[in-house]
């Protein structure tokens, strides 16, 4: 029995409602458990769900949202009797002797307290051999939802266990609520496998191919990190992380997708880990937010999309990037790039030539990016406009800015055209926005058009010549009724490089073309291609082919000497 206690502004007496099934839905509407009028109130404004013995209170993504102790809340659990909920004027506490009160002031216990072992949902062991019709490890009426041959067996017989003593813990230690930042990140680890070790070595019925250890470590990292992710991203040669469904997981390993031997033990797991990676950056999801970007600690892309947008639940994509910053050499070494080639945009780059860098989605782009920002001399004021900040710059003078989603009342929204904007008036040598994709482009043109030269970004495009096309649409997104003629102008006249990128079949990712933009005559932008990678051969063994120079010299060389800047001509000597 839960008993909900509901005080109203405007001095009337509470009232006292009795609560006997689950979930209590609060709400304006005639059939909730808890009815509460207003114009403010949703019709179905949050409920109240029973996990286990204990309470969670989730918002349903109302406008004016759910408080709890003064901050508003996506879910909050476990309630206890001290927690005061706030919606629209109203002031609401639960009550009943189910729910678990640690001592005030302090964290949760984290002593143990064993279920029965005929909880429901407890799974009970099969013993070997016997002939259940399930598959073989698991515990009774647990069905995997994937080819055994794609995971270990004995991970999918842990799965169900999993679930058990995440559950359980949730009961000894309130993780939301505890104040974590007295503990560092080993003390709060040490004190979770502390419990959890706890919880399985009480565990009776275990199977044989389930180990304890095992479980520990797993029930650990899906409680406060990453889950099965965790070890993924201790590898070094994984680029990408992709979670389509709990037990679906694939990873890209140089260039190449593979299925993963990870899972998750539900989607309630995938959803704790996006929350516990999106929380810290001041960003949301939730069924009324269903997508969000953001980045990890060590720079990490995150993308996360839920229900009803995900059909197979939670998706969950991280890009990994280097955790060393590469330098000209290294893509030399790799095959990216040649010398003569990275040679001749080490010179762009330091006498303030514009360059836009192209490519499809996965193709290297940011990489290459990062290491022309950083080929820009130290003296000079550099402003980086990013979605989520990747770039890793090792300059003294720099400024880094990232965009904003709206917050649950759909304001608050920054930008990347914002920050652009902002950024003209912040006295910057370099501009560079991390990828255009919209109506900044425009800003971003008028920027190198005036004074800011030099600056750099990416765009998404098949090849050099479409980069032009691109930058027109992406203009003509700016709500400016430009005529197509300016419009080309400008991109001529702002744009002097465009440097495409791809990824082959073999994983691996070269820069294909350097074009230099010369100008427009009749109405349509000139280009020259300066360099390009020849495929010589595609087999097992992978791509093979050169960079070679086209026989085209840079329209600009001749000014560059002017100011004492010689290049060396025979960098662009056609090869045979």
């Amino acid at each position: 029995m839960l008993e909900v206690l509901i005080e109203e502004d405007g001095g009337r007496p509470p009232r006292t409602v009795r609560v006997e099934r689950f979930p209590c839905r609060i709400g304006k509407a005639r059939d909730s458990e808890v009815v509460l009028a207003g114009w403010r109130v949703g019709r179905l404004h949050a409920e109240i769900h029973r996990i286990g013995r204990s309470l969670k209170l989730v918002d349903l993504g109302t406008l004016c949202g759910t408080v709890v102790n003064g901050d508003r809340i996506v879910e909050y659990g476990p309630l206890s009797e001290r927690d005061q909920i706030v919606i629209a004027g109203y002031r609401l506490r639960v009550h009943g002797e189910a729910l678990r009160l640690p001592a005030p002031g302090a964290p949760a216990a984290l002593t143990d307290a064993r279920g029965a072992s005929d909880e429901p949902g407890v799974p009970q062991a099969t013993p070997a051999g016997a002939p259940s019709g399930t598959d073989e490890g698991l515990p009774a009426g647990i069905v995997a939802r994937a080819d055994p041959a794609c995971l270990r067996a004995e991970q999918l017989a842990a799965l169900p266990w999993r679930r058990l003593v995440h559950r359980r813990l949730l009961e000894l230690i309130d993780l939301r609520r505890s104040n974590l930042s007295q503990f560092s990140p080993e003390q709060l680890r040490a004190e979770v496998q502390q419990a959890v070790q706890g919880i399985v070595t009480d565990m009776e019925g275990l199977p044989p191919n389930v180990h304890p250890a095992a479980l520990v470590r797993d029930t650990v990292d899906e409680a406060i990190g990453l889950g099965p992710l965790e070890r993924l991203m201790a590898e070094s040669d994984i680029t990408e992380i992709m979670v389509n469904s709990s037990v679906d997981v694939f990873v890209e390993r140089g260039g190449i997708l593979e299925r993963a031997t990870a899972a998750f033990s539900d989607d309630t797991a995938i959803r704790n880990v996006i929350e516990r990676i999106v929380a810290p950056l001041g960003r949301r999801i939730d069924e009324a937010s269903p997508l969000v970007d953001a980045r990890l600690a060590d720079g990490s892309r995150v993308n996360a999309i839920i229900p009803p947008v995900a059909l197979k639940g939670p998706t969950l994509t991280i890009r990994r990037f280097n955790r060393t910053v590469l330098s000209p050499v290294n893509l030399i070494a790799l095959g990216s790039a040649s010398s003569p080639m990275m040679e001749f945009l080490m010179v762009c780059v330091q006498e303030r030539k514009s360059i836009v860098v192209s490519g499809g989605t996965g193709s290297g782009k940011t990489t290459l990016l990062n290491v022309l920002s950083n080929l820009i001399p130290e003296s000079e004021r550099i402003i980086t406009i990013e979605d989520a900040a990747e770039l890793k710059l090792r300059h003294e003078h720099l400024v880094s800015l990232e965009a904003r989603p709206a917050n649950a009342e759909g304001r608050g929204a920054i930008t990347i055209r914002d920050l652009v904007r902002n950024a003209l008036r912040m006295r910057p040598d370099r501009i560079i926005v991390g990828e255009c994709r919209g109506g900044e482009a425009l800003d971003m043109l008028q920027a190198m058009n005036t004074g800011h030269e030099g600056s750099l970004t990416t765009v998404h495009a098949n090849t050099p010549r479409d980069v032009l096309s691109r930058l027109e649409v992406l203009t003509l997104m700016g709500g400016v009724e430009l005529p197509v003629g300016a419009i080309r102008e400008q991109i001529a006249s702002a744009v002097d490089l465009i440097i495409h990128q791809s990824r082959f079949r073999d994983g691996s990712r070269r820069i294909t073309s350097v074009t230099e933009v010369t100008g427009i005559e009749s109405g349509r932008v000139q280009t020259q291609e300066l360099f390009r990678f020849l495929q010589h051969t595609s087999g097992a063994d992978g791509i093979a082919g050169a960079h070679l120079a086209c026989g085209a010299i840079p329209t600009f060389h001749e000014a560059l000497a002017a100011r004492g800047v010689p290049m060396d001509l025979s960098l662009f000597e056609g090869s045979p």
